[in-house]
């Protein structure tokens, strides 16, 4: 085999893309059809909560593209981070997702279900044997971390893939994954260089956000040959040029050259980037080097903070706004002196005032004055639902009546926008795990349940376990 053909429709399942696009992609014959489902960025809550931040009907029409389009053609789909997050929950989640489409369409294959959630047990017994490191500028965990954190995942390599598609695989859906897996495990498989296919899918990764214009919700497609790839967008609408997948490349990396990942890490020291036709660029020259001190994974964990309540506010008083720290300083000052005696005490309480040189700000040397009104939103977290209310509902109204110098007005300083005017905005979860563990063999943390479905069901049978 020569090349190595992936389409990636869409940065994250559910995020969408044009039809139009995704049938150019078909139309280039590819060898699979790979995406990534999820990511940290939306932060810790959607973990915690085992809840997915893509909507089900989104996921869904995405899938109902993808999986008849690929069982037609014979050829794989791969999903990376299932359900946003990549527990079991959310992989149930997109599983749930699946199975109704194959039971509406009546679909013949066969489905690998890789989970990546880790129980505390594993953990606790890898810090026992001082296989577990933090990921700077995270300190080391400590049993009292692993007691307190709700669910934990491991981020996964090409190895679980390289199982799943080795057992026969039509459609594989995965928990966490370290993002480029699901692009280049067909390409390790069939042989090409590591270095280029797990580059090559740092760039489908997020599919379009690599070509000029660039969008997360339109499909990228590339060319995995011996010595580069080939990497294009399947709108006209859009490019890819040097400067746009270079910057891809250094998306979310602390080093230019040196991306580290599961096993090991990318080396772009002599990797180049080439204009080849108007649209596509050809990346050459990057490397994979394996970790020499054993195979690593990245642990992602949540714990509980407590709950939360918030409350929008505006003002438009010139005189308040001129004074708007030292009154935000004071009613926290307040609040808090108002409930140690009462025995609440443990609370996070924060304004974010939005106007006030929300841009100009950085430049100190230029003066411009305030804006003719701000926009205030008051937060408070405490241990309980209950106690979250009782902080916030005291800010805002202490704000709402605080005297300043100045003020000509009795009346109320902040205007709502909605009533009422504070809501509860769920538990509140903060990551407390971001460390690398070591593990024997790549797929230690990673057990493959296979599904087959006939006519778009599933015979009764006990559940086969890989890896």
């Amino acid at each position: 085999m020569d090349e190595i053909r992936v389409l990636s429709p869409t940065a994250i399942l559910g995020y969408g893309f044009p039809e139009e696009s995704f049938l150019a992609g078909l139309a280039k014959e590819p060898h699979v059809i790979a995406v990534d489902a999820g990511s940290t960025d939306p932060g810790p809550y959607y973990l915690g909560a085992g809840k997915s931040f893509t909507d089900r009907n989104a996921v869904k029409r995405d899938l109902e593209y993808m999986i008849p389009a690929a069982l037609e053609r014979k050829i794989p789909v791969v999903i990376g981070t299932a359900g946003g997050s990549g527990a079991n929950s959310h992989l149930e989640w997109n599983v749930e997702i699946i199975e109704e489409i194959a039971r509406e369409k009546k679909l013949d294959f066969k489905l690998a279900v890789i989970s990546a959630e880790i129980d505390k047990d594993t953990v606790r017994k890898k810090l026992g044997e001082g296989k577990i490191t933090p990921l700077r500028p995270a300190p080391q965990i400590t049993e009292t971390d692993i007691d307190e954190t709700v669910r934990i995942v491991a981020q996964m390599g090409d190895e679980p893939f390289l199982k799943a598609l080795d057992e026969g695989a039509d459609v594989i859906v995965a928990g966490r994954t370290y993002d480029p897996a699901v692009f280049s495990c067909l390409c390790i498989k069939e042989g090409f260089d590591p270095g280029l296919a797990t580059h090559m899918g740092k760039i489908l990764e997020c599919a379009a956000i690599a070509a000029t214009p660039g969008s997360g919700s339109d499909c990228m497609f590339a060319y995995l040959r011996k010595d580069h790839f080939e990497i294009m967008p399947l709108s006209p609408l859009r490019k890819c040029t040097p400067l746009s997948v270079a910057a891809h490349t250094l998306y979310e990396k602390s080093n230019p050259t040196k991306l580290p990942g599961p096993g090991g890490m990318l080396d772009l020291t002599n990797t180049t980037f080439d204009q080849h036709t108007e649209n596509s660029v050809i990346v050459r020259g990057t490397k994979f080097v394996p970790k020499e001190d054993g195979y690593t994974v990245k642990l992602e964990g949540v714990k509980s903070a407590g709950h939360r309540m918030v409350s929008f506010a505006g003002a438009r008083d010139s005189v308040l706004i001129s004074q708007i720290d030292n009154i935000v300083a004071a009613v926290k000052e307040r609040v808090k002196s108002n409930f140690d005696s009462y025995g609440i005490t443990d609370f996070f309480l924060d304004f974010k005032v939005y106007g006030k040189n929300g841009v100009m700000g950085i430049f100190p040397e230029l003066e411009f004055p305030s804006g003719g009104e701000i926009a205030i939103i008051i937060e408070a977290v405490a241990k309980t639902k209950e106690e979250a209310a009782t902080i916030c509902g005291f800010a805002r109204s202490t704000m709402l009546h605080f005297g300043y110098e100045g003020r000509k007005s009795t009346a109320g300083n902040l205007a709502f926008p909605f009533s009422p005017s504070d809501f509860y905005a769920g538990e509140v979860f903060e990551f407390n795990m971001y460390h690398l563990m070591t593990v024997d063999e790549p797929c230690e943390c990673f057990p493959i349940v296979y599904k087959m479905f006939e006519d778009g069901h599933v015979p009764q049978q006990p559940p086969v376990l890989g890896c």
